[in-house]
């Protein structure tokens, strides 16, 4: 396992960090399912174990919370809040309102008195900056939390919330958690640029594409990967982009196979490879797919296969711009673009 500094926090993180989406409801994992992959994934190395309130509803912190029972301190323990926990309408966003109760909810479900990293879910465009971090400075003065992030930010608002920091003197986000992925490299252009720039740390997720990069993705074979069982969309191999993700998949297979090296090794080395970014969030859903991702802990891609990357997916593209997180609200809602 490869270890590296979060940002300028001088924490020394995994180069691959165990995300926790799949925990509960959503990835039907059970809570020995879930301590048996904490287990080898600590005895592997791994010291970065990422979650959200939102999560299944709050049972993937509570399974993270038992299977970390005895050893907090062994990890450096991330969640997330900000988007929806429930119908009512303040039970969201980055008011500080809605974070001092989220944050206690989110330590109750943990068994933990703080957490290392809590970072705001998505940029909430109703929410000042200057009131979303003035109540995460509070919070970590408060001691419940070491250092706090963004997740899934546009390049620009990474800006505007280090420069309302600065202007209010409050404290500043550390890091960023980003999608990217070989397929999905848009971020390349701004956003890990930014991130260079003012020093934070970056945990991307989403490095195998939800399963598009995993080696179960093949043309002329059924996909029955369990995140196409519910955004059949997104697999849809009638769909343009989808065919241009699975024409690029079939040409990376071709680039692994000739490098000695799976898909999963592949993808994983990819994003690792880029120098802003620190961690590669994984998302196992069962032991066997830990193992086969821990695999890619010591890769290291060589330059030419770099470069023949490079000429499957051109540097700052994405292959699904449609499926961006991080698209202005602006583009999204007319009414925000018409007089």
């Amino acid at each position: 396992m490869q270890y590296r500094t979060l940002g300028r926090t001088g924490v020394q993180v995994s180069s691959l960090a165990l995300g926790a989406m799949n925990f509960g409801a959503l990835g039907r994992t059970t809570q020995d399912e879930v301590t048996a992959i904490v287990d080898a994934a600590l005895e592997a190395g791994v010291n970065v174990i990422d979650t959200a309130d939102v999560y299944s509803g709050g049972e993937s912190e509570e399974m993270i919370g038992k299977a970390l029972a005895g050893r907090r301190d062994d990890v450096v323990l991330a969640t997330k809040a900000g988007m929806p926990m429930g119908e009512e309408r303040n039970h969201r966003g980055g008011s500080r309102r809605w974070l001092v109760s989220a944050l206690d909810d989110s330590l109750r479900r943990l068994g933990v008195d703080h957490v290392d990293l809590y970072q705001i879910h998505r940029w909430d465009p109703s929410t000042s900056d200057e009131e979303t971090l003035s109540a995460l400075t509070d919070l970590r003065r408060a001691g419940k939390i070491r250092h706090f992030g963004s997740s899934t930010f546009p390049a620009h608002r990474i800006v505007q919330a280090q420069w309302a920091a600065r202007e209010h003197h409050l404290g500043r986000y550390v890091t960023e958690q980003p999608s990217y992925s070989v397929l999905q490299r848009g971020i390349e252009t701004h956003v890990l640029p930014v991130t260079e720039e003012y020093g934070l740390g970056v945990l991307v997720w989403s490095p195998l594409a939800s399963g598009w990069l995993s080696g179960a993705v093949r043309a002329g074979r059924e996909i029955t990967t369990s995140r196409s069982a519910f955004m059949p969309q997104r697999f849809d191999t009638t769909l343009p982009a989808n065919r241009a993700r699975l024409d690029a998949v079939e040409r990376l297979a071709e680039i692994a196979d000739g490098a000695g090296l799976t898909m999963i090794q592949l993808a994983l080395g990819f994003v690792t490879a880029h120098p802003a970014v620190t961690a590669a969030l994984i998302g196992p859903r069962t032991l066997e797919h830990l193992h086969a991702q821990l695999a890619a802990a010591d890769t290291v891609l060589s330059a030419d296969v770099l470069d023949a990357i490079d000429a499957v997916v051109a540097p700052g593209t994405d292959l699904a711009a449609h499926e961006k997180h991080d698209t202005p609200p602006s583009l999204l809602d007319p009414s925000l673009r018409r007089r």
